[in-house]
């Protein structure tokens, strides 16, 4: 068994899924309208919702026939919880590298060195 996060980067994976939890953030879908705008079959895409119902990022409930899809949040909350702190580490590297940059285009260009001139050829 796998731990929940790992359930959660699994379901994220396939581009599918992440397609369906995109539709999911405008409410709630039946099976057939989230099978809609793909060239899958439904039991495809029932497999594909069984995997996100497992990872925690929906729910589907029952209402006479139909059983909507709902998008539960606190799957995707704890796997951002897991990223900021690398987000937060690239933010800040960035940060060193524009104020270092600023710094050395604050003291202008240096004097170009014989080596670094274009070589003429000898006639």
């Amino acid at each position: 068994m796998t731990d929940q996060l790992s359930a959660t980067f699994a379901a994220l994976a396939d581009p599918t899924r992440r397609a369906i939890l995109a539709r999911l953030t405008q409410g709630e879908a039946s099976v057939n309208e989230l099978a809609a705008p793909f060239d899958i079959s439904l039991p495809a895409v029932s497999r594909h919702l069984k995997v996100l119902e497992s990872a925690g990022l929906i729910s589907r409930s029952r209402e006479a026939q139909v059983r909507p899809c709902k998008l539960e949040a606190d799957a995707l909350q704890r796997a951002h919880a897991w990223i900021e702190p690398y987000r937060r580490f690239w933010d800040a590297s960035f940060e060193r590298l524009d104020e270092y940059l600023a710094e050395l285009q604050a003291q202008g260009p240096k004097p170009s060195s014989p080596a670094s001139k274009p070589r003429t050829p000898k006639p």
